[in-house]
């Protein structure tokens, strides 16, 4: 399918979006995706020059003026209240984008409370406000709808300096993994986004780190060293065309969304891994009874089924 978002203007036309973290990087990327694909939009943001740049872009492009909300994704009293306000604005909201989220990097073994609080609080937190907030306004509403997670290429591959940005990420999958089955009898999409190295400035996350969680165990990166790691995200994709994927795959209904080719090897290389830490030994009956049920019960959740626990078992 193609990667012009105009050409799926007969299915997502008239669709009201809230996109969190939207006035930069890849949440920017979509909200510009969507909006050339005739979408309505709700965006939150915490910086106004950066709502300013962003409001600029859709008067320049001659789309709707976005309803901008400012919000903090862990202050969950202010999710339910942009969720309320996004429905009195639009009368109904379709699609929630996940999007908002810190890219803090350290030594797992030296991290403080305050490092796990911070990080998952906003990764993994930020996405269950979102699921808390919108998603009984998006059940109330009719026609098309959709959530999208945004994680990240972490969720599958770990690395040694990100070990909580990867838990974050890796709950995030499993979230949005179990999520789509619920949704599912509901006639709501889901999907899981996993992009890589995007063109955003993630890496000055450290920078904003809020004063509540200021106890940090990582060791100070010096701010030249800060801007050298920053300068590999110049190689990274245009966050608009990641946008553009994330459309092409919520109108395809994929449950998950990869956006960059380059990880072929890695995902094989991680898959021989789990291939061979299988042990070779036969299964007892009772014991694949059990896994052949739950198999079942995937695929029906899948084709919207409501499942319960007595189908497990």
């Amino acid at each position: 399918m193609s990667l012009n978002p105009a050409e799926y203007r007969d299915q997502w036309e008239g669709r009201v979006a809230f996109v969190t973290g939207a006035a930069t990087g890849i949440g920017l990327g979509v909200a510009q995706a969507f909006a050339d694909a005739g979408m309505r939009l709700a965006l939150s943001y915490r910086n106004e020059d950066d709502r300013a740049a962003t409001e600029a872009w859709f008067a320049d492009k001659g789309h709707e003026k976005p309803l901008f909300i400012k919000l903090d994704v862990t202050d969950r009293d202010g999710f339910a209240k942009a969720a309320q306000q996004v429905v009195n604005h639009f009368g109904e909201v379709h699609v929630l984008v996940n999007n908002a989220g810190v890219s803090v990097f350290g030594p797992t073994d030296e991290a403080s409370y305050d490092d796990f609080d911070w990080i998952m609080g906003v990764n993994f937190g930020g996405v269950v406000n979102g699921i808390v907030s919108f998603l009984p306004k998006i059940k109330a509403s009719e026609g098309r709808r959709h959530v999208v997670n945004v994680s990240s290429m972490a969720a599958f591959l770990p690395g040694p300096q990100a070990g909580i940005y990867t838990a974050s990420k890796f709950a995030v999958r499993g979230l949005t993994d179990s999520l789509r089955y619920n949704l599912a009898p509901h006639g709501i999409g889901c999907s899981l986004c996993c992009p890589a190295l995007t063109r955003t400035n993630a890496w000055k996350s450290a920078q904003k780190r809020p004063d509540s969680f200021d106890e940090s165990g990582f060791p100070d990166v010096p701010e030249g060293a800060l801007e050298q790691f920053g300068t590999a995200f110049e190689e990274g994709m245009d966050p608009y065309e990641v946008g553009a994927k994330i459309l092409r795959g919520m109108t395809q209904q994929d449950g998950l969304i990869l956006t960059h080719p380059e990880h072929g090897l890695d995902f094989a290389e991680e898959y021989m891994k789990q291939v061979a830490a299988l042990p070779v030994e036969a299964c007892p009956p009772g014991r694949m009874k059990i896994e052949e049920l739950r198999r079942k019960a995937m695929r029906d959740a899948e084709a919207g089924l409501v499942i319960d626990l007595d189908d497990l078992t």
